[in-house]
């Protein structure tokens, strides 16, 4: 009897091994993840990840700037755009859903390559195969009281430097010209870093201008577009310099950004940069960050832009303007974008 009884309850232990050992490891609560990093020394931004969990059938990867991955192995390579410090989120995941998190800092460090630049070396108008010209008066919708055009008065190479003339003059019905250059439909780029070495016009109601629209612009309209100002100034507030980003729900008045204060802008050329990616965009002048914008997905600043160099006189922004103003010039020792 006793002997009956041993062969039951063995007979029951070997049935209950069998069926635990059908059931896939992957049912189970993912554990024990592990993360490790190697970053590439030749400042290509390249990251080799590679992620290990316990029961993990598949691995989601948050690379800190607004980018995603996934993995069923969980190893992968990454390339950033851009140098920082960032913060990398791994989540594995087992067969029933179940989820187990870590996260890790990276250090990058990325080389960027003149892609594009004019370097005002030739005499002469500007470069057509690099700018175009709007034309016409009332500044698109902000009052401003110059009227752009394409002669050489208002927008010429000389000297090594371009130079956009703001002169007080009549002109087809306005009081003022000037030029406003762009790169529209001949350069644009998504991501990277703008610097322009620039000395700006001085008197009141002067309105220089550094700045982006989204080549989206003839499609969706603006703000929609997308608009980033790298470098405002306005000579009713000598010295100060605005950067600001324009989309819906934030511009006009109401646009994101900053300003700073620094020496000697009408009389000495300082350097005016943004640097852009997927996460952030930071502006600077000579080098110094005044101003860190949180980019996103949603946000319309993740597409090609196109750049704009401008004077205008008076408007929405510029103010005031000096009754004894007759001329004034942004002079551009260079415009250069890396990536």
């Amino acid at each position: 009897m006793n002997k009956l009884i041993l062969i039951i309850v063995l007979l029951a232990v070997t049935a209950l091994s069998c069926k635990k050992s059908d059931t896939p490891a992957g049912d189970g609560a993912p554990a024990d993840l592990k993360i490790s990093t190697v970053v590439s020394t030749d400042s290509s931004g390249n990251v080799s990840f590679t992620a290990s969990a316990t029961n993990a059938v598949v691995y989601l990867f948050d690379f800190g700037n607004n980018a995603t991955d996934v993995s069923a192995t969980g190893v992968l390579t990454y390339q950033y755009t851009a140098s920082g410090v960032y913060n990398v989120t791994v989540v594995a995941k087992s067969s029933s859903g179940k989820s187990i998190s870590t996260t890790t800092l990276v250090t990058v460090t990325v080389k960027q390559d003149v892609v594009w630049s004019d370097e005002f070396d030739s005499p002469g108008p500007p470069n057509s195969t690099k700018w175009g010209y709007d034309l016409g008066a009332g500044g698109w919708g902000n009052n401003e009281l110059e009227y752009y055009t394409n002669r050489t008065d208002n927008a010429v190479v000389s000297d090594g430097t371009l130079k956009i003339i703001l002169k007080k003059e009549d002109y087809s019905g306005s009081p003022y010209t000037s030029a406003r250059l762009l790169s529209k439909g001949k350069f644009s780029f998504k991501y990277g870093t703008v610097k322009v070495r620039a000395k700006l016009p001085a008197g009141g109601g002067t309105w220089p201008a550094i700045w982006m629209l989204g080549d989206n612009l003839s499609s969706v309209g603006w703000p929609a577009c997308g608009e980033i100002d790298i470098m405002e100034h306005i000579g009713n507030q000598l010295n100060k310099i605005f950067a600001t980003l324009h989309y819906p729900g934030h511009y006009g008045a109401n646009g994101s950004g900053s300003s700073v204060v620094i020496s000697n802008a009408t009389t000495e050329f300082h350097v005016y940069s943004m640097e852009w990616s997927a996460a952030t965009i930071k502006f600077f002048v000579d080098d110094v960050p005044f101003y860190t914008f949180s980019n996103s997905a949603g946000l319309p600043f993740n597409q090609n832009f196109f750049l704009i160099l401008n004077v205008a006189m008076g408007g929405n922004f510029g103010g005031a303007v000096d009754p004894a103003f007759t001329s004034g010039t942004m002079e551009i020792d260079y415009v250069r974008v890396y990536q």
